[in-house]
């Protein structure tokens, strides 16, 4: 079962091919660079310098959210067409699944937090075994307060994983709660556990078809809420 697996989320963007477990190659790149230029011509040189052809990938992955609007839309609308041209299945993993597969050999609660401005992180909880993980929240916007509050009532050691890390581990451990967190170059999510979660789907029957893949954004636009706001304020000022 062979996956290549895309991860263009947030600020840098990753692409890997794996078999089952077994992780053949990835590409990495956080050059500033938009994802539409370097996300499908990184997949490219993967696939011929690992003289693998892209009919011979049985699975396509990517990460559906949360995370960066433009980042999402473009990932998937990639992955969307590879499974679309080439009649194979395709996985929507949650990108808060990928950072805590990226870390499953911690023994404890891996907390994943993605940055998601107005005093809100993207966030989920799982606990590891050191192999598999057991999932504890839904993926959801929550404020660092509300956080906090959970994470007062943990009893295992907490790693903090994501570009949310450093800003959580600040509040947190001010708040008094005792949390880690990996160095920077395990941080940060990448196709890795991108493949990894696709393969619990693949195992759980869960693959879905490039036609329904759709990004799971968890939140409106920053352009939409702008717009609710406005329709807000002139209904307000009509009824006045």
């Amino acid at each position: 079962m062979k996956i290549l697996a895309l991860e263009s989320s947030a600020v840098a963007c990753s692409v890997c091919l794996t078999e089952e477990e077994e992780l053949i190659a990835q590409s990495y790149e956080n050059s500033g660079l938009t994802h539409s230029k370097t996300l499908l011509p990184m997949a490219r040189e993967l696939l011929k310098n690992c003289g693998v052809p892209l009919e011979a990938v049985d699975v396509f992955a990517v990460a559906a959210g949360p995370g960066s609007f433009t980042g999402l839309r473009i990932g998937v609308s990639a992955c969307k067409g590879l499974g679309w041209a080439l009649d194979k299945p395709c996985a929507g993993v949650s990108t808060l699944e990928a950072m805590a597969w990226g870390l499953s050999v911690w023994r404890g609660e891996l907390c994943c937090v993605m940055d998601a401005r107005r005093n809100q992180v993207y966030n989920a909880r799982f606990s590891s075994d050191g192999a598999a993980l057991t999932r504890l929240t839904p993926d959801r916007a929550i404020s660092l307060e509300e956080l906090s509050g959970e994470l007062w009532e943990s009893d295992r050691p907490i790693l903090l994983v994501g570009d949310g890390a450093e800003l959580s581990f600040k509040t947190l451990t001010e708040q008094g709660i005792r949390v880690h967190m990996p160095p920077p170059n395990l941080r940060h999510q990448t196709a890795w556990g991108v493949a990894r979660a696709a393969l619990e789907q693949t195992r759980a029957g869960a693959l879905t078809t490039a036609a329904a893949l759709t990004p799971s954004y968890y939140r409106l636009s920053q352009a939409e809420r702008e717009r609710l706001e406005r329709e807000k304020t002139k209904k307000m000022s009509e009824g006045e």
